[in-house]
């Protein structure tokens, strides 16, 4: 177990030290290949993004993850449908604190988001949440429960400010060169 802890371990410090300021999509898109859990087909992760234990986060095809980001797979899984959007420096936890605990103990779940969800700048997805088909998550919200498909949702914390079109049908496809 321990070598495996280690394992991951060194993976995160090469990839968050090193591979994300590397400006090759391509050179980047290689080793979080070998790394995530899954990384699906047209997915693109701009440069900077952090990933805590890799393994642990699965992201369908044809994400788009901008600068920045934070995905937090410690213990809990991260997995996202197809045609994604995550903002620039948007947080996606999946572990925290129980605050009630004496001991300090962990507090956490997993965190599953939808097919065509687009999450803002700077948003923060808390864990155990989850995000319907079609939902979107405005800049800067703090979401601690789950949200509803098609809904859209801002503020701290996000609550619903108005609905999304249910007839989505776009494909993101977005890799500009040295990001």
């Amino acid at each position: 177990m321990k070598s495996r802890v280690l394992a991951g371990a060194l993976c995160a410090y090469i990839h968050n030290e090193w591979i994300n300021s590397v400006p090759s999509r391509k050179l980047r898109g290689f080793y979080l290949r070998q790394w995530l859990g899954k990384m699906g087909r047209g997915s693109s992760v701009q440069m900077r993004c952090r990933f805590l234990n890799g393994r642990k986060v699965l992201l369908g095809e044809r994400n788009v993850i901008n600068f920045g980001c934070l995905f937090d797979g410690r213990k809990f899984e991260i997995r996202t449908g197809s045609d994604v959007s995550i903002g620039p420096e948007a947080s996606i936890l999946t572990l925290g604190h129980d605050p009630q605990s004496k001991s300090f103990a962990d507090k956490g779940g997993s965190v599953i988001i939808g097919d065509h969800v687009w999450i803002g700048y700077r948003a923060l997805i808390l864990p155990g949440v989850s995000i319907g088909d079609g939902a979107v998550v405005a800049a800067g919200s703090v979401v601690s429960r789950d949200v509803d498909p098609y809904t859209i949702v801002a503020g701290t914390p996000a609550k619903v400010i108005g609905t999304r079109e249910r007839e989505l049908d776009y494909r993101l496809s977005f890799a500009p060169w040295l990001t």
